[in-house]
């Protein structure tokens, strides 16, 4: 497997591209002397638009996250450009998260629990050896209980999400749709979306993946370093020159 190819993008490449430079056009040059508000918004939405979509592209498969924010961010292009009013981006923030709480609390019932497509990656894990270990100890069937309580914990952190977009997004839109001011306050709460949804969202997730680390050292049997996919691939690497000829 090609590493390169592979290789995860810098946090703060897609944290500029997806924060910074939208919400600095919205903010600046969504006023008539530069690009104006339709334009601002086009331009400011187009590159997390671009970016997610170059993400998926390269990657060569539907990230199930990725799909999520290219469609939130176009919804919210369309809106705006269509000026309708701030009710329907609000409505459209909350209802993002929250159906995805309730679709992953849903799949529970059917074969393909989403949490595991989201959660149990072989970008984190090494999965067949998890799943052999599982098997070995005897405890597929108590691993699968277990990760009923993760779901409804995961789900939890869209609900919240939901209920804090709308919030944020009723708090900060004042402004008659297609104005300056508007495409000013889209930008506005693109950016505090980060801070006031996305840190305690992240708490909420991280208590979660402690909870799963705990469970899958505990009914393995082994440290979690052996369970992650970076370990398994610096076991997999290589030997080196200078290593096979000390051999």
């Amino acid at each position: 497997m090609d590493e390169a190819k592979h290789k995860q993008d810098n946090p703060l490449v897609s944290i500029v591209i997806n924060v910074v430079v939208p919400v600095a056009i919205l903010t600046l040059l969504s006023k008539e002397k530069y690009l104006g508000p339709v334009w601002a918004l086009v331009v400011g939405l187009l590159f997390p638009i671009g970016y997610g979509l170059r993400t998926l592209i390269k990657d060569r498969k539907a990230d199930f996250m990725s799909i999520i924010g290219v469609v939130s961010v176009t919804l919210t292009g369309v809106f705006g450009i269509l000026k309708l009013p701030p009710e329907y981006i609000a409505i459209k923030e909350a209802a993002i998260p929250l159906l995805l709480g309730l679709a992953i609390i849903g799949s529970l019932k059917t074969p393909f629990p989403l949490i595991k497509k989201i959660m149990m990656t072989e970008a984190l894990f090494d999965v067949e050896r998890l799943k052999e270990a599982l098997k070995e100890k005897g405890n597929e069937i108590v691993f699968e209980k277990r990760l009923v309580g993760l779901t409804w914990g995961f789900a939890s952190s869209m609900f919240l999400s939901a209920g804090l977009n709308y919030a944020l997004a009723k708090i900060v839109l004042k402004s008659e749709p297609g104005t300056e001011a508007f495409t000013a306050e889209l930008g506005k709460m693109t950016g505090l979306s980060h801070v006031v949804v996305l840190v305690p969202c992240m708490v909420v997730m991280i208590w979660v993946m402690n909870k799963l680390f705990n469970t899958l050292t505990e009914l393995t049997d082994l440290p979690l370093d052996d369970l992650l996919a970076a370990h398994h691939k610096k076991e997999g690497s290589p030997v080196s020159a200078e290593d096979a000829q000390a051999d």
